[in-house]
């Protein structure tokens, strides 16, 4: 039957990229080194360097989950030509809308891993920090950081990724100030570092009586999160700690002990700040794991060759020096204007579908299109 000889014929036109895939992600290289791995975790002195034997883990954890989805996704192919050859030599058209879907997953699935070829920086594979900022325009900015806030969790949650929140100032009537969060997960940081910049958004605001349009900005740093494996020496003379009471969310304990800790790094102005630990310890440690992460991200960024020549530079919240826009009113648009790609429905896109805007970033920097941010 014509409709699924044109299915066969999909799937047939994918096995080439399936097989570039493969060779892409280093599967041989991968199946062997996580053999390798899983040989050492076997012996019995695996266990006496704790920290070794954990980075040991995470490593093949890695590994195994690249080579499992990898193989998912053979699977189901195989699995979908051999439903479109049987429905097609029974002649049972009632099948077909069911394997079409299956056939249109293996697609989508397919695109979706080889987007993760081209997440090939240093640190790619990493946890990310992202950091909010409301700029000029007090309640109308605090509540489109807000909005940004939820717009990421929920692509997040989407992406099987585990959201913390790290630090959050509320707004003085409504919306947030500022907050970072750590969006866990491996190769959150190469997905949303696309998302550094400026924010515009564009509507009707809620909190004036006159109905009138307003244009509110609001700034979004995203970082890799840096761990004991990296090392970057950051001198205690250079760094002024401040401890305070917490301002948010967080039982019994916030206001009442200064267990919340703001951390400055005089050399280059950059101030990061921590609150939603349990202790002043812990809150210090997730704090200095910021900095470095902002000094290793900063320093990457603009090809400095040690962190002390650092400079803390931080565009201005406001117009013209905007990544993307999102209007809602005279018309409903997102838009990014370093690639130019667009998308008319604007409340999918603030419930978290960035992907478009997320790939077609991936694409063109993998071409030289744009720059890095």
């Amino acid at each position: 039957m014509l409709q699924f000889e044109e299915l066969k014929l999909k799937l047939e036109g994918m096995r080439p990229d399936l097989a570039e895939l493969s060779e892409a992600l280093g599967l041989e290289t991968a199946r062997r080194e996580a053999a390798e791995l899983d040989e050492k975790a076997a012996q019995p002195e695996f266990w006496n360097d704790l920290e070794n034997s954990q980075k040991v883990l995470q490593r093949t954890r890695q590994l195994k989950n690249k080579i499992e989805a990898y193989d998912k996704l053979v699977n189901d192919f195989e699995d979908s030509l051999s439903l479109v050859q049987m429905a097609n030599d029974d002649g049972d058209e009632s099948m077909f809308e069911e394997i079409n879907a299956g056939v249109l997953k293996v697609e989508e699935e397919l695109a979706s891993m080889k987007l993760t070829t081209l997440l090939t920086g240093e640190y790619d594979a990493k946890s990310a920090i992202m950091t909010f900022h409301a700029g000029a325009g007090g309640t109308e900015a605090q509540d489109w950081v807000s909005m940004l806030y939820r717009m990421y969790t929920h692509w997040a949650d989407s992406q099987g990724f585990k959201v913390k929140v790290l630090d959050y100032l509320d707004g003085d009537e409504a919306g947030i100030k500022s907050c970072s969060i750590l969006v866990e997960g491996e190769n959150a940081f190469g997905f949303l570092k696309s998302e550094a910049g400026v924010h515009r958004l564009v509507r009707v605001s809620p909190f004036d009586a006159s109905g009138r349009r307003h244009t509110s900005f609001a700034s979004l740093e995203v970082m890799p999160e840096i761990d004991d494996t990296i090392e970057i020496d950051i001198r205690q003379e250079d760094l002024r700690v401040d401890v305070y009471h917490s301002s948010g969310a967080g039982g019994q304990n916030v206001n009442k002990t200064s267990s919340a800790v703001r951390i400055t790094h005089l050399p280059t102005g950059i101030v990061v700040a921590c609150q939603t630990e349990r202790s002043q310890l812990q809150n210090k440690a997730t704090a200095m794991m910021m900095l470095k992460s902002k000094l290793i991200e900063i320093k990457e960024r603009e090809h400095y060759d040690k962190v002390e020549d650092i400079k803390g530079v931080q565009k201005e919240i406001a117009w013209g020096s905007q990544i993307r826009s999102y209007v809602f009113m005279p018309y409903t648009l997102v838009k990014d204007h370093r690639t130019g790609f667009e998308n008319g429905n604007i409340n999918s896109v603030m419930d978290g579908d960035l992907d478009g805007f997320i790939n077609a970033y991936l694409k063109a920097a993998s071409l030289g299109q744009l720059e890095l941010k």
